[in-house]
């Protein structure tokens, strides 16, 4: 009976110490994505200060891009699910990901995928598109993909020769991946769309949005969202959502924290650029390796639009996350850190 009691004893102080263990780990994965999250917050705050220092209109935001420095920390992400088993960056020929944000956001969106692609050994690169994120340059004079692209055209124009990158587009950033795919197919490795805009040839970046807003046409002359940086006699120049119009399409299932680090840190969308047909042909953008992933909780790109943007550009895979909205690197950004690493390793 005294061995019994001994041997209950020995098992559950095993049990408590295995406990304590989690609840350290836990509380040091909490602690990490507050980290984390400050550390964002911090960023959006300096950009809305930069942002605010403009001459009468939303049209003269000033200011200057500013870099970042990359972090390597444990995972606060996963809330206790494994990495993927058997990866080893060591094997990959192309480690690098250039991550391109979508309409409003800037590369400040990216930073859970950051963090999680630097732990894997990967070297993820972020960009502001012009007039995004820390680019200040007036949304409202940005008229054509081409200008929007520049800054993403410019880092793939200065890669070494030999380099090749993983593209990754979200939501309208898929258009400004496409451009680059049809400029410099052989510097691009893979190109994964996340619930983005991958076009067909002369369609419109706006076009596949067309079941939410409405058409283009139609959108230019009733929005209510639009801007018109040059006066209200001349065409609109961008558009912004309101605020709880953005949280009801994009953030959905996306945690409150990452929704207020968004609220600070949208910008207006220049329009040219969505309005333009853009141009791709089979001889280089049709060589491309595309991915598509669908978000299955998505309100601003449906799941039947995603589906019928795979069906008819046929990407060489497809790939689901369920309970994501239209911000996975927010509402799941686990489960895209996986599917990186899953297209990362097809040869």
């Amino acid at each position: 009976m005294g061995n019994k009691i001994m041997s209950m004893m020995k098992k559950d102080s095993k049990d408590g110490s295995k406990s304590k263990r989690m609840n350290r780990s836990q509380r040091k994965l909490l602690a990490d994505e507050e980290m984390l999250h400050r550390r964002a917050l911090s960023m959006a705050i300096h950009q809305t200060q930069l942002s605010q220092r403009f001459d009468g209109s939303m049209s003269r935001r000033v200011g200057s891009t500013s870099t970042r420095k990359q972090r390597t920390l444990s995972d606060p992400f996963s809330n206790g699910a494994k990495q993927v088993p058997d990866f080893s960056s060591e094997s990959l020929t192309v480690k690098k990901f250039v991550l391109v944000h979508g309409e409003g956001f800037g590369a400040w969106c990216w930073y859970k995928i950051v963090a999680s692609l630097e732990e894997s050994g990967l070297s993820p690169i972020t960009v502001d598109l012009t007039g995004s994120g820390f680019n200040m340059t007036d949304t409202n004079t940005v008229s054509t993909l081409e200008e929007y692209s520049k800054p993403l055209i410019e880092y793939l124009e200065n890669l070494p020769e030999e380099e090749k990158v993983i593209l990754v587009g979200h939501s309208t950033g898929g258009a400004s991946i496409s451009y680059a795919l049809e400029r410099f197919p052989e510097k691009i490795s893979k190109a994964i769309f996340v619930c983005a805009t991958m076009v067909s040839d002369g369609q419109r970046p706006f076009d596949v949005f067309s079941e939410e807003l409405g058409s283009a046409e139609r959108f230019m002359k009733e929005s209510q969202f639009l801007i018109y940086g040059n006066g209200k006699d001349e065409p609109p120049t961008g558009f912004m959502f309101e605020k709880q119009h953005m949280k009801g399409l994009y953030f959905n299932q996306s945690p409150n924290k990452d929704i207020a680090l968004a609220m600070m840190s949208m910008r207006p969308v220049p329009l040219g650029p969505m309005m333009e047909k853009v141009t791709l042909t089979t001889e280089r953008y049709g060589k491309g390796r595309r991915f598509y992933i669908q978000t299955l909780d998505d309100l601003a790109l449906s799941p039947d639009v995603q589906e019928k943007l795979v069906r008819e550009n046929s990407p060489e895979g497809v790939y689901k996350i369920k309970g994501s909205d239209h911000s996975p690197f927010f509402s799941k950004p686990q489960s895209l850190h996986k599917i990186f690493l899953e297209i990362a390793q097809i040869p």
